[in-house]
């Protein structure tokens, strides 16, 4: 995970009916040549009451530009939220630690 001194990575996004969302970066992973970011949104002052989004890194070679897409197999997600919950539970419980 980036860890930014001077504040969260904030990416702002455009949905597919072109509306614009801002997004906080948790985290990211690679796994099988593959790239996932897990995103919250940027104004989730309650983290118990929002869902984590998790998108993949895709090159479109039209734009020759990566781009980020939603997971459309569902054992797919299934298999990346789960390693994004360990990980991001990992992460909070050190920094959990780390303030004790």
């Amino acid at each position: 995970m980036e860890n930014n001194e001077f504040g969260a990575d904030i990416y702002t996004l455009t949905d597919q009916d072109g509306r614009e969302v801002s997004f906080e970066h948790l985290d990211t992973y690679e796994i099988n040549g593959e790239t996932y970011m897990a995103f919250l949104p940027a104004n989730a002052d309650d983290l118990d009451s929002y869902d984590i989004t998790i998108l993949k890194i895709e090159h479109d070679d039209e734009a020759d530009e990566d781009i980020l897409v939603s997971i459309t197999d569902e054992e797919e997600e299934q298999k990346i939220f789960a390693i994004f919950e360990e990980r991001l539970e990992n992460l909070f419980e050190d920094e959990e630690d780390e303030e004790e």
